[in-house]
């Protein structure tokens, strides 16, 4: 009796196009005079994507490429329903206001993994020197111990504009 072996390839599909999104974008120049996109990714698939990149394309008023530059996400799993924040910075000074920008991704597929982190309570208030501060209490429903949380807050105008992401180390 002969024993056939044979192997059946396995394609890893990427989510289709308009399932992964950008929302809530804007620019801002900081005050260290360099240009600031900030936004949000959001990913309407059924998987979750990580190694999550963001590219920007700056052109002036004629069309003509400026700059072109890069950034990560804050998070570096980004779940599905969820939304992640990105904050790129280009090494641009001195922009007139007549430039425009797009956005691109690159990203891989993650494993799936249950979202074990729960915030019970968050509080926004201000310091003596006027800094926004965020402080709130969370909850490790998990199995096993988290020692590397981070967390990303993300600020938002009263257009619903993203004004800021931010990202701190739990201590």
């Amino acid at each position: 009796m002969k024993k056939l072996l044979f192997l059946i390839p396995l394609l890893l599909i990427q989510p289709a196009f308009g399932e992964i999104v950008f929302q809530n974008d804007q620019t801002y120049i900081g005050n260290d005079g360099m240009l600031h996109i900030v936004g949000e990714v959001q990913n309407n698939s059924k998987s979750p994507l990580n190694k999550i990149k963001i590219l920007a394309i700056l052109t002036d008023e004629n069309g003509n490429e400026i700059n072109k530059f890069g950034g990560e996400m804050m998070s570096n799993v980004l779940m599905p329903g969820m939304k992640g924040g990105f904050d790129i910075i280009a090494n641009q000074k001195d922009l007139n206001e007549n430039f425009s920008y797009e956005l691109d991704f690159e990203y891989k597929l993650a494993a799936p993994k249950s979202q074990v982190i729960d915030i019970l309570s968050s509080e926004l208030t201000r310091d003596q020197l006027n800094n926004v501060i965020i402080s709130g209490t969370m909850e490790n429903n998990g199995e096993i111990t988290a020692n590397m949380i981070n967390v990303i807050a993300t600020l938002y105008d009263r257009d619903g504009k993203v004004l800021t992401v931010s990202k701190a180390e739990i201590q």
